[in-house]
């Protein structure tokens, strides 16, 4: 009797558990989509100002050239889904710190304390980088699109459609700003003992056709001057994943080796 009142005590408290975990989950859940949805406000409110932004380089080739160049929305609410948007982007990059700090915070009672040192390390250098790789992205945006809309004649009209348009921004400035933070996984492989500072060395050749390629795909092929922008940081960021690995191996191996020692010395 005593043993069966034990178990169902067991399975009680791991019940609880359970549910102290999915009202953690919640808590985190709410915080976050609070965050987002008032960054999603804001960005909102200020959505002139990023249209106007995000325009800004076909009112350069209308004044510039003299040639029609503008934004065609050519369905009734695509107006107003494109500053949602842009709104809800806006709120995503904006808010990252919190709502990836509240990932976080509900996964570190699951690790141990090395590990929350990693992701610590991971999220103040992650989401810099996030930043830097999309202000990258919108420093080159103006040239593709100008060298893109130059292949059109003069007597052409350039009417883009406004939806495909933003899309071409938006997904360029993502793709560019997750690329910035792929050293931060190459140097979390390393400190977890995936990968040696050797193996991503080896690699360097690799890595930087590679970059290339992808530098080549998100800007067009005729604009090198903006590939090669893009790339030289890129090319720089692994060659400094690799020097942070090479440094956490040699400690890693002074620190065996000293241990090796001393169990020598014991025995």
């Amino acid at each position: 009797m005593a043993a069966r009142s034990e178990r169902w005590r067991s399975k009680s408290d791991e019940r609880m558990s359970l549910g102290a975990h999915l009202i953690e989950l919640k808590k985190r859940l709410t915080i976050a989509a609070i965050a987002i949805a008032l960054a999603t406000i804001v960005g909102f409110i200020f959505s002139d100002f990023f249209v106007d932004a995000l325009r800004a380089p076909i009112t350069n080739i209308a004044d510039s050239t003299g040639r029609s160049a503008a934004l065609n929305y050519d369905v009734i609410t695509q107006a107003f889904d494109i500053r949602l948007q842009i709104a809800f982007t806006f709120a995503i990059v904006v808010s990252s710190p919190i709502w990836l700090y509240q990932v976080w915070a509900f996964l570190v009672p699951g690790l141990v304390r090395k590990e929350k040192q990693y992701a610590i390390g991971f999220l103040v250098t992650a989401i810099p980088l996030f930043l830097a790789g999309c202000a990258a992205g919108w420093y080159v945006m103006p040239n593709i699109i100008t060298l893109m809309l130059s292949f059109a004649g003069d007597q052409d009209l350039s009417n883009l459609n406004a939806k495909y348009y933003f899309d071409f921004i938006v997904k360029l400035l993502l793709a560019v700003g997750i690329a910035f933070v792929l050293p931060v996984f190459v140097v979390l492989l390393n400190l977890v003992g995936v990968l040696s500072a050797q193996t991503i060395l080896k690699g360097w050749r690799v890595a930087i056709v590679t970059i290339c390629i992808f530098t080549a795909i998100v800007t067009p092929a005729a604009d090198i001057v903006s590939m090669i922008l893009l790339a030289i940081p890129m090319i720089l960021l692994f060659f400094v994943a690799a020097f942070i690995a090479w440094v956490h191996d040699r400690r890693v191996a002074k620190r065996t080796a000293a241990l090796d020692a001393e169990l020598s010395s014991e025995v």
